[in-house]
């Protein structure tokens, strides 16, 4: 979102693309009783919504509409191959039998699914301030859906646990997500103080954890014959994932260069490393075996091709993303979160405006909602910006279209872990959300 200084929203153009947003996401919450794929109408609607910028700010001199829209549109672009990066490193890993391995490990240590649960989550919460929410999500989403098979009453819970574990152990870290690396570089709170959000935001993962345990299944996953074994070049492409991500964090932090330039360039090194993998594979006995088979017919196994792991990236997740930018992005062009930010810290004052920030969060994009907030830059205490920090990192939580992490747990484990499969535990995500503010104002009332 870029701001304007104009606004167009008592036009009746804005009013128009406001009902067109709130439909839109109307549809995207009723995904799964209509099977419309969610990228389908926030893709129309982001259409419509510029149509209307453009129809409002029409007789609006110096109103540069292109250049708006191309700033939307860079937003997207590195969103895009930040996620293209890391989705093909985790179909990678999966193709290596990595994440099968890990399950054939669980198993043969006897963990219960219950401990998988706890497991996985506290995995995510400790991982994610280093690697960022979504990858963290991404990666033990897939290993969750490698041990639970179809079981969705184990599968819901663990899903949602990891999408709560991520999203608040990226509150407390200017690496964990985007809104506080936004905060981070803003100067409104410093690297060391972040850690001032530490008990809360695990607070927020413990108290929705605990709830959602007790309805778990006893047992433990099926045991298998033998140890699944990491295919040649596993372990190597773990290694680059860390070197990619290692090298992002150092490109941005160190050059001040965008963190997709990163994940890029670790995704060349994985392609390169992909023509060692093949090449190895097209020497195997077992390629040999289907060397003369007959015509229409393909061959059972393949060697590895790391575009085919590109090929197999969430597309619908990847374009819904494309119809979220641009849709927030066109509602900030016609003012509406210019006007909603400057309203709500005058009328209602800065501990309900920061708290009301992370529910927004749940519905509408985080990103927009804090660069809104740190553009307004509101007279408040240090308590303050870390308590918008918190709230906008966790509030996303509350729905599975919330945050990144949900949506692409919603991608990756499709027809299982929805939209209405979250909502039947925001009970518990919210009590964990309260939780976490009456802990900061416990522990950091002296900063306010």
């Amino acid at each position: 979102m870029a701001e304007t200084g104009v606004d167009l929203t008592g036009s009746a153009a804005a009013i128009i693309a406001l009902a067109v947003f709130i439909l839109t996401y109307g549809l995207v919450i009723a995904e799964e009783f209509t099977h419309l794929s969610k990228s389908k109408p926030v893709i129309v609607a982001a259409g419509l919504i510029w149509v209307l910028v453009a129809i409002a700010s029409h007789d609006i001199e110096g109103f540069d509409i292109e250049g708006l829209l191309e700033h939307n549109l860079n937003e997207y672009a590195q969103l895009l191959l930040f996620l293209m990066a890391a989705m093909t490193y985790v179909n990678v890993l999966e193709d290596r039998m990595v994440f099968a391995a890990v399950r054939s490990w669980m198993v043969a240590k006897g963990f219960s699914l219950r401990q998988i649960f706890w497991l996985t989550g506290l995995m995510a919460f400790l991982v994610s301030p280093a690697f960022d929410n979504l990858t963290t999500a991404l990666v033990m989403g897939a290993v969750v859906m490698a041990v639970a098979g179809g079981d969705k009453r184990f599968l819901v819970p663990a899903c949602i646990n990891i999408v709560v574990a991520a999203n608040a152990g990226g509150a407390f870290s200017p690496f964990g997500d985007i809104t506080t690396l936004m905060v981070w570089q803003k100067g409104v709170v410093k690297f060391h103080e972040f850690f001032d959000l530490f008990l809360p935001a695990l607070v927020n993962w413990l108290v929705p954890a605990l709830c959602m345990h007790f309805a778990l299944p006893k047992g433990a996953p099926k045991a298998e014959g033998q140890r699944v074994q990491v295919k040649f070049g596993g372990y190597v492409v773990m290694v680059l994932f860390l070197v990619t991500i290692t090298m992002t964090v150092v490109f941005h932090q160190l050059l001040e260069l965008p963190s997709f330039l990163g994940m890029m360039s670790g995704l060349g090194l994985l392609m390169l490393f992909g023509y060692v993998i093949r090449n190895r594979e097209l020497k195997d006995e077992v390629v040999n075996v289907h060397q003369h088979i007959p015509p229409g017919f393909k061959p059972a196994y393949r060697p590895f091709n790391v575009f085919i792991s590109t090929k197999r990236l969430e597309w619908d997740t990847l374009l819904f993303f494309y119809g979220v930018v641009l849709c927030v992005g066109g509602l900030g062009a016609l003012g509406y979160l210019s006007l909603l930010s400057h309203h709500s810290y005058s009328v209602l004052g800065p501990s309900v405006t920061n708290v009301g920030v992370g529910l927004a969060s749940a519905v509408i994009d985080n990103i927009p909602i804090m660069f809104a907030v740190l553009q307004m830059n509101p007279e408040m205490a240090h308590g303050q910006w870390l308590l918008v920090t918190l709230t906008a990192g966790v509030g996303g939580s509350l729905l599975s279209i919330g945050s990144a992490a949900g949506v692409a747990l919603m991608g990756q484990a499709r027809g299982i872990y929805t939209f209405m499969s979250h909502l039947k535990w925001i009970w518990a995500v919210a009590l964990g959300f309260a939780a976490s503010i009456w802990l900061h104002f416990l522990l950091n009332g002296a900063l306010f």
